[in-house]
């Protein structure tokens, strides 16, 4: 039997709860220490969007209960607003249009966001969500003079189709300056937005669902009705209002296409701030309250989607 060395004792029950407190002490520092880490880093962030994006909504929203000469509190901007006929109608053009665009753009962009998950060659599909993401950004003076150029008067495609086919584009009522011709140039930044936000809402789509469903003898249109379509449901009506969004809040494009011809909220905005007739920042300011108004209603669809899409994959 061994005994213990003279002068050697057992650790003592003081000793082994200091060094126990001790133990849990480190993972509470570290943790303190990574989540100021995170918030630090957070922080350039969150200075961003308080000087750009919630400084500017509430200066717009005061701006527009003052009144343009006296800077006194006033309801007459949002009076004026509701009862001028143009500004009405501004508000319709553009939700029609966003909403037109949104709808082609959602249906099209579907067709062709599955097109491009199939695809078994992956530098292809890279290629094509690559395209995607660089045609989804190409808005704004640059697309128009694009469409001008290829669908003007003297556009490209017109003088080709006059010269070789003798078909007058203008003369059967087409205008690349008109409401559809507009339609036609969103349609070109929406379609690749669509697919850069569908593609990955496909891998909810398992394998294993269309094997059950085949098995069960259901057919490929009845696989979609009854279980690929009620998955895919949320994150498409989510990527609609996102196209909506996108597609109300477009300026460049339609002032340098439309030219002043289509009355949008967006142009009415520009022309009453930079005083082409007189400028009345009032009215400017409530116009924009309009457009956020609008936009929070898309904003909230598509919250509530997203939602319905995190709990159904179980996030």
């Amino acid at each position: 039997m061994q005994l213990p060395a003279a002068g050697t004792s057992a650790p003592s029950a003081s000793t082994q709860a200091s060094q126990t407190q001790k133990k849990a002490a480190r993972p509470r520092s570290t943790n303190r220490t990574y989540i100021l880490v995170s918030w630090l880093g957070l922080a350039p962030f969150l200075l961003f969007c308080l000087l750009f994006e919630l400084l500017p909504a509430i200066i717009l929203i005061q701006g527009s209960f003052l009144d343009s000469n006296t800077n006194a509190l006033t309801l007459n901007n949002f009076q004026r607003l509701l009862s001028q006929p143009s500004n009405l109608h501004a508000f319709q053009n553009s939700i029609t249009l966003s909403l037109v665009t949104a709808l082609i753009g959602s249906v099209v962009g579907f067709f062709a966001s599955y097109g491009v998950y199939s695809l078994k060659t992956s530098w292809l599909r890279n290629f094509l969500i690559g395209f995607s993401s660089i045609a989804a950004n190409f808005a704004g003076v640059p697309l128009a003079f694009a469409f001008i150029s290829t669908l003007g008067v003297t556009g490209f495609v017109t003088v080709l189709l006059h010269n070789w086919f003798h078909i007058s584009l203008y003369d059967m009522g087409f205008s690349i300056y008109s409401f559809w011709g507009l339609v036609m140039a969103y349609i070109y930044f929406q379609l690749p937005l669509m697919i850069l936000v569908t593609v990955p809402a496909m891998s909810a789509l398992r394998p294993e669902w269309r094997e059950a469903a085949t098995n069960l003898g259901a057919s490929n249109f009845t696989y979609w009705r009854r279980v690929a379509l009620p998955i895919l449901l949320p994150s498409l009506i989510a990527a609609a209002m996102l196209l909506f969004a996108n597609s109300f809040g477009a300026f460049a494009t339609a002032y340098a296409l439309a030219q002043g011809n289509i009355n949008l909220v967006t142009i009415l905005i520009s022309f009453v701030v930079a005083g082409n007739v007189n400028m009345d920042l009032g009215m400017g300011n409530a116009l924009a309250v309009g457009m956020i108004l609008v936009l929070l209603i898309a904003v909230t669809f598509y919250t509530l989607m997203l939602r319905r899409v995190n709990v159904w994959q179980g996030r």
